[in-house]
């Protein structure tokens, strides 16, 4: 962002807040539009596999990385990304950060601090384009994920988008997305058995209602895709990885 001209400097801050709505706290969360603007179109998710995407074009395709996995028991601990990931300098990166926690799990403030903890770390990686959270959530740790997401939204960088994925129930038929603080949830239409057999009998397929679900879609390269991809963020998962699953066949299946 270029610098204001020193000019400015003679205009009282109370008449630039007037005329332009501006806030005077410098992280005051930016607007989505703004936070998600720079992002290419297409996301190739990289998990934990070795994986070469050099080829890729930077200007379409983003990579979203695994980064790591916290486990939440008594306490959290913090499993990093074994495998290599290699991209073009250029690639627009999204670390991704899953977290799992069984129904043993300590859902207490300690460990909600110490998974922000964890998140606002890299959240702080050099040249990071977003930061995304996978979290399969059950309905009684919905309230835990609520509270660590506000905490990671409010501490994080302002201009630094926030993402998480979100299984296609939450997207449909649940609701308990609304007022979440992110700037999209990329509902999963992949491996959805499980979400099938918990949808309400008289609701034949998944339609996506959620309004935080409605800008981006998660596929895989070894499943059928939905129809109504245009004008969405698509995420791709790779089924065998992306040595097995090539860009060159990736490209082909977009056109």
């Amino acid at each position: 962002m270029p610098k204001p001209a020193s000019s400015w400097n003679c205009v009282p801050l109370a008449l630039l807040a007037l005329l332009g709505g501006l806030s005077l706290r410098s992280d005051a969360p930016a607007p989505r539009a703004m936070r998600m603007a720079a992002l290419p179109p297409i996301t190739l998710w990289a998990w934990e596999r070795r994986e070469d995407v050099r080829g890729l074009d930077t200007r379409r395709f983003a990579v979203a990385y695994l980064d790591r996995t916290l486990t939440i028991g008594l306490d959290v601990s913090s499993q990093p990304r074994r495998d290599p990931v290699i991209l073009p300098a250029a690639a627009a990166r999204i670390a991704v950060v899953r977290i799992e926690a069984p129904p043993t799990a300590v859902l207490d403030d300690a460990n909600r601090r110490a998974v922000v903890a964890e998140l606002l770390a890299v959240a702080r990686t050099p040249s990071l384009a977003m930061l995304q959270i996978d979290f399969d959530a059950t309905r009684s740790q919905r309230e835990f994920y609520r509270a660590l997401l506000t905490d990671v939204r409010g501490a994080m960088p302002a201009t630094l988008p926030l993402s998480i994925t979100a299984l296609a129930s939450w997207c449909s038929w649940d609701g308990w997305l609304r007022g979440l603080p992110v700037d999209e949830a990329v509902p999963m239409l992949f491996r959805m058995e499980p979400d099938r057999r918990r949808a309400p009998p008289d609701l034949d397929e998944f339609r996506i209602r959620e309004p935080k679900c409605q800008s981006s879609v998660g596929v895989s390269t070894d499943e059928p895709w939905p129809s109504h991809l245009a004008g969405k963020r698509i995420y791709i998962f790779p089924g065998e990885g992306w040595r097995a699953d090539t860009l060159a066949e990736l490209e082909r299946r977009l056109k």
